[in-house]
């Protein structure tokens, strides 16, 4: 199946590996990008606006680490997805690109095939949860806006409204940390007034109803959807 639609940039300081990548995305039906270092790829990407970035962390003049930190800072690239390709295998490094905001890293070498299957499976996401009929298909949980329907585990789940608009929102976004300010203003609006204490209590109901482990906690700020 052809991906005319989505886009990869490569950033590797390495033109052989660029090239293997290239042909092999290319041939895959991807639009792609390349960039030698993390500055170029911060620049690329902004114009280019990619699905999927595969990024080096050892490059000159900006390493993938602080580029991966940069492009989190981007709001036109929210919803890109990181990929690491580095030869560097050790656990701090590792750790160091996920808390920079990486969605999965590989060790090099790399293999093409493991790697455009991989590519896929986000695309595949990427696609179905940017379905303009609103329905969130986030695998074992699916939220129908049309419908107000929650699906979980082939078990429906029929949500009140607001407690449904809370859920959906956060899902829009798995892993961001939305305000109170935030949630209030976009399930609620401008015009009624809503204290802290009315959305924990929806939290606490959306928690009895759909399990404990899809919304987390920052305590003192707001909530995250998980998968």
């Amino acid at each position: 199946m052809k991906n005319l639609s989505n886009k990869v940039l490569i950033v590797d300081d390495d033109p052989e590996i660029i090239e293997i990548l290239n042909y092999n995305l290319v041939n895959s039906g991807f639009v792609t990008k390349s960039a030698s270092n993390g500055l170029e790829a911060i620049k690329k990407a902004k114009k280019f606006i990619p699905d999927i970035i595969l990024l080096d962390v050892m490059m000159p003049e900006m390493d993938g680490i602080e580029a991966c930190i940069k492009i989190r800072e981007i709001k036109i690239l929210t919803n890109t997805r990181i990929i690491f390709l580095s030869a560097r295998g050790e656990d701090f490094t590792q750790i160091a690109a996920f808390d920079a905001g990486a969605d999965d890293y590989i060790s090099k070498p790399v293999k093409p095939k493991i790697l455009l299957k991989k590519i896929s499976s986000i695309v595949k996401r990427l696609n179905r949860n940017n379905n303009p009929s609103g329905i969130l298909d986030l695998g074992e949980i699916i939220i129908d806006r049309e419908s107000y329907l929650v699906t979980i585990n082939k078990d429906e789940k029929n949500l009140p409204r607001k407690e449904f608009e809370l859920l959906y929102l956060l899902a829009t976004k798995p892993g961001k940390l939305f305000t109170r300010e935030e949630i209030m203003l976009k399930v609620w609006g401008t015009e009624i007034f809503v204290g802290d204490r009315t959305i924990d209590v929806h939290i606490r109901k959306l928690r009895k109803k759909i399990g404990e482990k899809y919304i987390k906690t920052t305590k003192g700020v707001g909530y995250k959807f998980k998968i």
